[in-house]
Parts: structure tokens; sequence; C-alpha cells
């Protein structure tokens, strides 16, 4: 983008003597020959159409080459006229900053040019030389991958997959629990990610060298093989070898920043402080500072002695615990004061350290849009086993290719072995291979050179029998990411919890410890099944069950109620002779107790605070 100013006052006299009528001047001829000339969106006067191609193409070599004091950066761009409504007429000049602007080769003067997104939608820009056509052709890209992201230029060999996955990829490379920082004990993030066991891919294409994405790598290099084993690969998942796992495959931390903030009254006056008395058990034990603050390094538990605070009033001291289900290792503390550095320590921030290797349910991702989730740690002595004795990292589901076309991690695969054997790293960037010279060849080859299959397959025998497998199986290193997509952060489980005290049914959220929503889609799924005890089971005994009293002669559930104690009358007997009495119609024998929804009972009572009365048509099931 543009971010500096140059002056463009020259740039008027410029036009003015390349045959650009002032608009105060006599015009040379009729206005619909003339093209009007705007610089920086003000009217400078009129150019003839005789002329206007070749005033354009003089800017912009004087542009191009420097002269005249024309900006390099300034956008330069000749609207034709047209047959049809387009954009108005003109030859329009831009100088300003805040635009987008991006590099091409001018093949007019053979040297790079700065161009801006209006005038490149009149321009004939080719891909590589070959698309040029002479005397229509103006510019070429720099680079065929131009049109990518930075993001997008981190796929290897993008151009052998379908676009759709090469988008879930632009969007999972974000999501990577990668190395994200250096400066770690200067940072105060809120939340952090970090993988402890980050590793240079093999197979990269030229731009993750350009940007020295080596400084922060994304993730790991994986043998994975292309199996259908066990069952547990259904759908996605994906089998990880414990072996591997426990080596330090895909381990990772979540740094998370606490700040602490005593409060102090509305006159500016602190009245808390950290700290500890010298009679502190826990500072006596060791498990506090005498600031009141656990040392670096203390791994924490719920109920574990957190901070330590004494008021200055009182001179008491309170002790307040972790709080947290997730126990976490103290990695740094920061002390929070004013801007002078002489007021009493009551701000503080710690930074926790929190253990995330991989488990059960949690997201990885390769870098061609294939995610999944782990599904199993396999014991290395049950997993398949190649000739040489190898097991993979990863099981791969084969189900995962057909639909999704993803060739290019199929390519990765074959070239990460071929890179692993040969002891070099292969560039992977798109548009390198043709239908003459194609990848499965290249890499085919070299594979054959160290001894391998030409097509990356081998023989694999069973982890459980020892068998040798029937088919031959696809195996090779693919760079896998671990993303920030956690079953730790997402699973919800309620047996019995907090109700809303209005409708008596659970509450939603996970942080509060609530349900998750039986909705009308799921009510219609199981009234589709037949399986009407389980509908009455979601919607009434594990939601807002309760008894209720209702008048059978009236309909009522509002008016029973139960008689009150006569005067002096405390005695069990009397407790027991108590009856429910409908106030609407003076009956007992008519009230009868019934199962029904709180929620309902909360509507029939708004309905008759509008006036609405609600009569239940009740009977006993005999009768019915």
């Amino acid at each position: 983008a543009v971010t500096s100013h140059l002056s463009n006052k020259h740039l008027a006299s410029l036009l003015f003597s390349m045959g650009t009528t002032p608009c105060d001047a006599p015009a040379m001829a009729p206005m619909s020959k003339c093209f009007t000339v705007f610089l920086d969106g003000r009217i400078l006067g009129y150019l003839h159409e005789d002329i206007a191609q070749s005033v354009e193409k003089r800017l912009r070599f004087m542009k191009v080459k420097g002269l005249s004091k024309v900006p390099p950066m300034s956008e330069i761009c000749l609207v034709p006229k047209t047959k049809f409504a387009s954009q108005y007429p003109g030859l329009y000049i831009f100088t300003s900053t805040a635009r987008m602007i991006r590099p091409v080769w001018n093949l007019a003067t053979d040297c790079k040019e700065w161009i801006g997104t209006f005038e490149q939608v009149y321009m004939d820009i080719c891909i590589t030389p070959e698309e040029a056509i002479q005397g229509v052709t103006t510019h070429q890209e720099l680079s065929e991958v131009s049109m990518l992201s930075t993001v997008a230029q981190f796929t290897p060999f993008s151009d052998f997959n379908q676009s759709p996955r090469n988008m879930y990829q632009c969007q999972m490379g974000k999501q990577t629990m990668g190395f994200p920082v250096h400066a770690l004990d200067r940072r105060a993030d809120n939340k952090l990610y970090k993988l402890q066991t980050p590793q240079s891919p093999v197979v990269r294409p030229v731009m993750y060298d350009h940007y020295e994405m080596d400084t922060y790598p994304l993730g790991t290099n994986a043998i994975v093989a292309v199996m259908s084993y066990t069952g547990y690969d259904m759908e996605d998942a994906m089998i990880l070898n414990k072996s591997s796992f426990e080596r330090g495959f895909a381990h990772a931390s979540i740094y998370k920043s606490q700040i602490i903030d005593l409060n102090s009254d509305h006159h500016g006056r602190i009245l808390q402080i950290f700290g500890c008395l010298p009679d502190n058990s826990h500072f006596l034990g060791d498990r506090l500072t005498k600031e009141g603050l656990p040392h670096i390094g203390t791994y924490l538990q719920r109920g574990d002695p957190f901070y330590s605070t004494i008021n200055i009033q009182t001179g008491k001291s309170r002790e307040y615990s972790y709080t947290s289900d997730e126990p976490a290792y103290v990695h740094q503390i920061k002390a929070l004061g004013d801007t002078t550095g002489i007021q009493e320590l009551s701000r503080v921030c710690i930074v926790l350290r929190v253990k995330r290797n991989p488990i059960i349910g949690d997201k990885f991702s390769s870098r061609h849009g294939q995610k999944g989730v782990c599904s199993m740690m396999w014991p290395v002595e049950n997993m398949p086993f190649t000739e040489s004795g190898m097991t993979p990292d990863i099981l791969f589901n084969p189900h995962g290719y057909p639909s999704r076309m993803t060739i290019g991690m199929m390519i990765e695969s074959m070239a990460g072995k071929s890179a692993s054997l040969h002891g070099v790293c292969h560039d992977a960037t798109p548009f390198q291979f043709s239908e003459e010279e194609p990848a499965i060849d290249h890499f085919g080859k070299l594979l054959v050179k160290a001894g391998y299959n030409y097509y990356g397959t081998e023989r694999m025998f069973s982890g459980v029998n020892g068998q040798e497998l029937e088919a031959d199986i696809f195996i090779g290193v693919v760079y896998y990411q671990r993303l920030r997509h956690m079953v730790s952060d997402k699973f919800q489980v309620r047996t019995t919890g907090p109700v809303d005290p209005l409708t008596h049914q659970p509450v939603k959220g996970r942080k509060r410890g609530g349900g998750v929503r039986f909705g009308e889609m799921e009510r219609d799924a199981l009234i589709a099944h037949g399986t009407s005890y389980l509908l009455k089971d979601r919607l009434l005994d594990c939601s807002d069950v309760s008894k209720a009293r209702v008048c059978t002669s009236c309909g009522s559930i509002l008016s029973p109620y139960l008689e009150k104690l006569r005067m002096g009358s405390v005695t069990d007997a009397s407790e027991r002779n108590r009856r429910w009495t409908c106030k609407a119609c003076k009956q007992k024998d008519s009230v009868q107790t019934i199962t029904l929804p709180f929620v309902f009972r909360y509507l029939v009572a708004e309905l008759s605070a509008m006036n609405i009365k609600v009569k239940l048509d009740v009977a006993p099931i005999s009768s019915q």
C-alpha cells in the first residue's frame, strides 16, 4: 500500500505540455471527441481522443523510468469509450496515499512497475512469456504464484488440489499450534498456544524460506500410512502411534495470563496488598513467598494456595485458592504498579503454563485441508509395520482422497519420503510440473534411486498377527499441523446442575455447567422414530418435571391451596390432616396430583395475569 505522500503539483503543468486543454480554455474539439483528465479526483482538463493513448503510454514510461518527477507509485489509467454502459471514460491519475499496489513486469520497458487496483482492470497481463500476445499484452506477472496470498503460498503443490481444500488450509494455517514467539517472557498475551516439538518441513515452497518461516515453524514431519485399520479411522478420524506420542509428537502448551487487581476505594487509597504474615502456614511450608505469591514453577491444582493478601487497615491476611479444574505451572509473575514505581504491590500478572499434549478428540490437519481428529492412541506393538520394521506415526483413511481430490498431499508424501532418503529439502512451489514432466515421475525416480517403490507404496505386515497385508500400502512423510481446537476446551457434560429460577429448566452455557439444548428438530427426530418414552425423558424428566395440584372439577392448577394449621395445633397428626382445597369451587375431594413441566405452570400464571383462563380437562385414567 502507498503510505508516503508525494507532491503532484508539477503533474498539472506536465499534462498541459503534453496536449491537455485546461477547463477554462477553448476546447480543441467537440466534447464527444475528448477524454476528461482527472488528477486525484479533480478535473484538470480535456484531452483529444487521437492523442490520449500516446499520452498515457508516455506518462507510464516516465513513471517506470523515473523521469519528469512522475511518482513511481502513481496510478495511470485510460478508461476507453464503449458502446455499453461502463466506467466513465477519461484519463485517471492517482498519486494519493492509502492505495493498494503490487509489482508486475512492464514488457515495453523491460523493468518492474507498481500498478494499482483501478488500472489493473484495463491492462492485459500474462502469467508466463508463452501466453504473451504481440501488440496486446503489456505486462507480465513476476511469478506464477503472485495471485496467491502469503498464507496460500505456504501450501505445497497447491496446483494439484481442489480449490476449496486450498481455502480450508488458508483458514487452518492460522489456527496451528506452532512456535508463535521468541520473546515469550516479555509478552503478556491473554492466551498463547505453543508447540513443544516443532520441525522444519522437508517439503516446502520457495516462499516458505523467503518469509523465513523456519523461525516460526508450524508443525511436525510425520510418517503417514494410507490404510483403513481397526475401524477407528472412519469419517476423517485418524489413529496416532502411541509410541510417537510418548516421544513428544505434537506436544504443546497453553500460556494464560491472569491479572489480579486488588481493588482500591473510591479515593484511590489501596486497602489490600499482596503479602504473607510470618505465621502463615503456607509461607512456613514454602508454598508462597513473603510477597504472598507462588514460586515460579509451582504446580497448581484445584484448591492449592494461589496468593495471599494483607488488609492494611486490619492487618489480617486472606488466602485465595487456585479455582481452575485444569492443573497448571506458574511460568512467570509480573508486578504491575503505577508509573512512578513507588506504589504498594496491589496488581500482578501471573502467567500460567498448561500442558496440552494430544488426547483423543484433538484436531490435526495436513497442509492440504485434510483435517481430522485423533480417535485412538494405538500401541506401537499393534501398529502395522514395513519390511524394515518402521511403524507409521499416523494412519490416514484412504476414503479421504477420492472425493476431496487432494493429490498434492499424495505428491507431498512421495516428495517427503524421497527428501528423507536423500537428505535434501524438496521445492514444493506450485506450477513447476506439467503434463510432459509430471511430479509423480520426478519423485518416483528419486524413490527408485533410493531403493524404494516408484509409486511410494510398501509391503506392510499386520501388527496383530504379523501376517503380510494383501495390498501395498502408500506410506510417506507428510507435514502435519496440530490445531488449537482441543476437546479439553470444548467438552460439555452435565448430570444435574444449576437451573433457571424462573422456568426450573437447566441453564445454558459451558462455563455455567449448563446443558445442551434439545430443540424442535431433535424432538421431530424422536417423534419420527416413535420413541415416545425417550421423548418424555428428554423434555420432561431431565428438564423441569414437577408435581402440581389440579382441580378436576374446575380444571385449574392455580386455585388449589393447602389448608392453614389451626391455632395451637402443631402436632404431626394435625400436619397430616391438612388437605388441599380448590379456592375457586371450594371442593376438597376434586384436587388431584399430576406431573407436568414447571414451565407450563409458569405459562398458566403469565396467561392469568393477562386475564386468560387455562382449564385442564383432567380425569382418572381408569375412567377414560
